[in-house]
């Protein structure tokens, strides 16, 4: 069978909106002229989720990171666009980006306490980027904090406000690291790995948590993971990342009902045992 990327089956009649964030056949090559993701394109839309799945080093994460204008150094964007809003930012500065990262496209990402200072309360912390990312005035952040991390379902708001990294659990922080990305009531949330690292009943929570944020905010949600149960819970379509190129999109139901690559099929195989079945009823 051929290794070419299929193209989707869906009615992409549903997806008639603009994309709010899209990537168009990228192309992003390091210094040394290798070439580490093919003329990939993702979009998402308006209230959509769409699944990136693949294993690492299969270049989901640099696909993301290109839409936040945020590729390591020493890569660069060679071919291909980024667009949010419609807007080009392909070869966009960094002041252009900081116009839109966190207002318009957010992230979360895996191990939330590398994001957060170790020795702030995280109350401050949130406080600050509804400041600086929201423009909240100072006197009305500490009020607008609380109203975030209660709308994401955490109990004694004033005492989380107040503790520091090592006082909370990686779902409290994960759900902490969430309202910052939220703080500018963003468009569009890329969920890297996000609940990677996080037990099972928490990650059920989270996946939840995510689910309800979208339907409530028309919220445009990427979700990135290496879990195809995780991605048959919560998205819609999803795309299959293999060696920096979509080896299949679709249907998240059809393509892991009828997978059509040989890479799919494998890993539909090595998550049969955790009964990815259930999530396609």
């Amino acid at each position: 069978m051929s290794d070419a990327p299929l193209s989707p089956s869906f009615d992409e009649g549903s997806l008639a909106r603009p994309a709010m964030a899209a990537a168009e056949q990228l192309v992003i090559t390091a210094d040394d002229g290798t070439e580490l993701v093919h003329a990939v394109s993702v979009a998402v839309r308006p209230g959509e989720a769409v699944g990136i799945v693949g294993e690492s080093g299969s270049g989901k994460t640099l696909t993301c990171r290109a839409l936040l204008g945020i590729l390591p150094a020493g890569l660069s964007i060679t071919g291909g666009a980024v667009r949010i809003d419609e807007q080009n930012l392909t070869h966009a500065s960094e002041r252009d980006w900081r116009r839109v990262r966190g207002t318009r496209v957010a992230a979360v990402f895996q191990d939330p306490a590398s994001y957060l200072h170790p020795a702030v309360p995280v109350g401050a912390q949130l406080e600050e980027t509804l400041r600086v990312t929201a423009g909240v005035p100072r006197r009305i952040a500490r009020e607008r904090a609380r109203e975030l991390l209660d709308d994401l379902g955490i109990r004694r708001v004033d005492l989380v406000l107040r503790q520091r990294v090592a006082q909370l659990s990686g779902g409290m922080l994960q759900r902490v690291l969430i309202a910052m990305a939220l703080a500018a009531d963003p468009a569009v949330l890329i969920a890297d790995e996000a609940t990677t690292a996080l037990d099972v009943t928490v990650q059920a929570e989270l996946l939840e948590l995510l689910a309800r944020l979208r339907l409530e905010r028309d919220l445009a949600l990427i979700l990135v993971s290496h879990d195809l149960a995780v991605v048959a819970q919560v998205c819609e379509r999803v795309q299959v990342f293999r060696d920096g190129r979509v080896v299949e999109a679709g249907a998240t139901s059809r393509v892991l009902r009828a997978p059509g690559h040989p890479y799919t099929r494998e890993l539909l195989s090595a998550h049969a045992a955790y009964g990815l079945e259930r999530y396609l009823a």
